[in-house]
């Protein structure tokens, strides 16, 4: 009987219409979605595996440094290595995502590389249709060609236009059809090279064919050997090569010499300091990042609220009511402590209606841009409370109406600021908006690596940095780079037994990497001049730091 148009019949004892459809019990499946994580540096993903990442339910890695790309509140599941610590296999692996994907999460399943190129994403994938799962692709840059572009190996040129990409690890290759002069890119061959050069030469391959092999290829770790199929064996073990490794054999290795541009940076490979949080330094990790570096962020200050609040309560409410002419932000954390306050109340930016506000620098502005609006003044020159009295207008009462200045900042903030509003005509409500407060003390074995060296270079952005990176874990070791904001910054380093080696032009951060990266390309190319290896300042280990 068709139901397109009939009766309701009458409700049965249960409650239910009789003839009714009974709503359906199945749960409904998840989505799983395949993405290319890339070969390792987490700037390669792509906008299609950023914007997954951003909404998946569940994310299954392959690797633990994986885990670093999800930001989002998403269950991370280890899809490298099982509850008994073994690796899984390709099936098992296929049915932890078939099992997440069944409670009906959206799974985002991370693949090294690409999904669809020397991976197990097309087991995977099978599994998914077989269990009746939607899933998709994303292509993700293959480490095949990634990788050695990082390590300035291209895989043609004009006289070698062809390149074999092969997969050795366990498999059972045939060597003696791989002679001849084409590029060749070895995968997992790492444990295999030395069986790997033997058949190529007996191939007829010159013993003496360039080779590089490449390890955590495109990541700050990211190091190369270079050699030829005759010594690539002994070459490789003695410099400690561990999988992942890319190897190129071929001609195009020997353009390295001249395109080699990644390893080549002025900081590359240096482990860095920065004793701040990871909010703070988050642009200085990328422009360090960008120099080649690992940054390893410290927080040496905690920041806390006031001990007496009324003094900003007071404040506060002077503003709503008009009595300040100008609102003066010394800092992201003051910006920080008026808007909690703001929300305290029930306020928004509004509130700063017909108030002129100021900005003690460019990130001090950006943080008062967040809330919707520009702060009136900036210093044009030097971005500090000097700085930013050079550039205040002085106290006209035919100009401005109220002469008063709120001026919310930390409890252990200097006089120059007030002092010279005061001396320009102004009446200064002094307020303390939040107390910092030393931190406690990092892991031990970051204090550790602080006091014996393995740190390249630290980089103190202001005078309570230091104290009290030195309080929570020790003076940093003499070999170590010290890296200084200011000249405040660096007469106390130099007070606490420390050489300033860099000292930006400016107090930015962004000059103070800029200023870092300065110093390590000139310490580079001298080594070079000199015919020295280039090695990294926590690779030596002088007795004593002499006085600057």
């Amino acid at each position: 009987m068709t139901t397109a148009a009939r009766e309701v019949a009458p409700a049965t004892k249960g409650g239910a219409p009789a003839g009714t459809a009974k709503k359906s019990t199945a749960k409904r499946l998840g989505h799983v979605s395949f993405v290319g994580a890339g070969p390792g540096d987490a700037s390669l993903l792509t906008v299609r595996a950023a914007e997954l990442l951003a909404t998946a339910d569940v994310v299954i890695t392959e690797l633990p440094e994986q885990a670093n790309l999800v930001v989002t509140d998403a269950e991370v599941v280890d899809g490298g290595v099982g509850e008994d610590g073994e690796l899984l296999t390709h099936a098992a692996r296929a049915r932890l995502v078939v099992r997440h994907a069944k409670t009906g999460a959206h799974v985002v399943r991370l693949i090294s590389g690409d999904p669809f190129t020397y991976a197990t994403g097309p087991e995977e994938a099978a599994a998914c249709a077989k269990a009746g799962i939607a899933f998709e692709i994303v292509p993700g840059i293959s480490s095949v060609s990634a990788v050695p572009a990082y390590a300035g190996v291209p895989l043609t040129n004009r006289t070698h236009r062809e390149y074999r990409t092969v997969s050795v690890g366990d498999a059972t290759i045939a060597w003696d059809e791989l002679g001849g002069d084409d590029t060749l890119v070895l995968l997992s061959a790492v444990a295999r090279i030395g069986e790997a050069a033997d058949g190529l030469i007996a191939a007829g391959r010159s013993a003496e064919t360039p080779v590089a092999m490449t390890r955590v290829g495109t990541t700050t770790e990211q190091s190369t050997v270079v050699s030829t199929l005759g010594a690539i064996a002994a070459d490789a073990k003695e410099a400690g090569m561990t999988s992942p490794a890319i190897t190129v054999v071929g001609e195009v290795v020997a353009m390295r010499e001249a395109l080699s541009w990644f390893e080549t940076k002025p900081l590359y490979g240096w482990r860095i300091l920065v004793p701040r949080t990871k909010e703070q330094s988050a642009g200085l990790a990328r422009r360090l990042r960008g120099y080649g570096a690992i940054s390893e962020e410290v927080p040496t200050i905690s920041v806390e609220p006031p001990r007496n609040p009324q003094q900003m309560d007071k404040a506060v409410r002077g503003l709503v009511e008009g009595r300040y002419e100008w609102i003066a932000f010394t800092s992201v954390n003051a910006v920080k402590a008026v808007r909690e306050k703001f929300e305290e109340y029930g306020l928004d930016a509004r509130a700063f209606s017909g108030l002129k506000i100021a900005a003690v620098g460019d990130k001090t502005a950006e943080a008062i841009a967040t809330w919707g609006i520009r702060a009136d003044l900036v210093p044009t020159g030097e971005q500090s409370a000097r700085g930013l009295l050079e550039d205040w207008p002085p106290y006209d009462e035919s100009l401005d109406p109220i002469n008063r200045v709120f001026l919310p900042r930390a409890d252990i903030a200097t006089e120059t600021l007030v002092a010279g509003l005061v001396d320009l005509g102004w009446e200064v409500d002094d307020v303390t908006a939040y107390r910092t407060v030393r931190a406690a003390p990092p892991p031990a074995p970051t204090r550790e690596a602080i006091k014996s060296g393995k740190f390249d270079a630290v980089l103190f952005t202001s005078s309570s940095t230091v104290r009290n990176l030195v309080g929570i874990a020790g003076k940093p070791h003499p070999s170590t780079i010290i890296a200084c904001i200011g000249p405040a910054t660096a007469k106390t380093a130099e007070e606490h037994g420390l050489r300033v080696d860099v000292l930006a032009e400016s107090p930015s951060v962004d000059v103070l990497a800029d200023a870092l990266a300065d110093f390590g390309a000139t310490r580079r190319l001298s080594m070079l001049e000199a015919g020295e290896p280039v090695t990294k300042p926590s690779q030596r280990r002088p007795s004593s730091r002499r006085k600057a």
